[in-house]
């Protein structure tokens, strides 16, 4: 028996990096996953690569914007109809792209804000809408909310100021969450990586080698790794452990918690 036999759980931003991976090792131990992403056929993809790895009638996929509500109700209606029900829900989708603090536009507010601000928000609470109308399950509890937040939201970096603002933003929501959902019997906790090797890091890199604030390819990453205490970035398989944890029946008694996974890069 997996930690997370028979679950039913949402990932969103699975269709690569973090998310994939954190569905991917749900599945390994026994959940039911919908791989959800903006890129509706990149996760229908990852979905059925990862159901020749598991029985094929524990996974499905979905196209979903975060920032639409009615999309999200859809990507949720969708997984009931397939499972049954929800247990968890990711909300793992999150975007960046830096520019200098001085540069910072409305616009590149907006998007970082409204992905990962707006759409944890719809996220969380048309999960919890679900959650309630389902009723709790006989572990006493109705599903979990886990976000995924960074160590963007422990200190400000002057190249990312939305980014970091939107994933403070992640930490108060799961804080608000916790409090606005107890009464309901639905736990919400949070996970803040630090430097992980994945696609949007690479993404980053060359946004920050464009803006000038680097010289040369993977500069920014070797800077940020010698101040890891592991020294080494992480790989998204480092991060799987704990996401699996929280999604457990073995986290049962947290939340409204953050749990740092960042290799000793920022000790808070």
């Amino acid at each position: 028996m997996g930690r997370v036999e028979g679950r039913v759980c949402i990932v969103t931003g699975a269709a690569r990096g973090i998310g994939r991976a954190i569905g991917e090792a749900l599945l390994a131990e026994g959940a039911k996953v919908c791989f959800a992403d903006i890129n509706g056929d990149q996760a229908a993809e990852v979905a059925e690569c990862s159901a020749r790895n598991a029985h094929a009638d524990a996974v499905t996929s979905a196209r979903v914007d975060v920032t639409d509500r009615e999309a999200v109700r859809a990507m949720i209606a969708h997984t009931v109809e397939t499972f049954g029900r929800l247990d968890v829900k990711f909300n793992n989708a999150g975007v960046n792209k830096p520019m200098n603090f001085l540069d910072v536009t409305d616009d590149n507010w907006n998007f970082i804000m409204g992905v990962n601000g707006l759409g944890c928000m719809i996220g969380m609470q048309e999960a919890a809408r679900q959650m309630i109308a389902q009723g709790k399950g006989p572990d006493g509890i109705a599903g979990k909310i886990i976000n995924t937040a960074s160590i963007a939201s422990r200190q400000g970096f002057d190249n990312v100021a939305p980014y970091c603002a939107s994933k403070w933003a992640v930490v108060s929501l799961t804080q608000s969450g916790a409090r606005g959902l107890a009464e309901h019997a639905i736990p919400v906790t949070g996970f803040a990586p630090g430097v992980v090797a994945t696609e949007m890091w690479e993404e980053v890199d060359r946004d920050l080698l464009e803006i000038g604030a680097s010289q040369r390819p993977g500069q920014a990453m070797e800077e940020f790794s010698a101040e890891i205490l592991k020294g080494r970035v992480a790989k998204p398989d480092d991060i799987t452990g704990t996401t699996t944890f929280l999604a457990s029946r073995d986290s049962d008694y947290m939340t409204g918690q953050i749990v740092m996974i960042d290799g000793g890069m920022t000790l808070v």
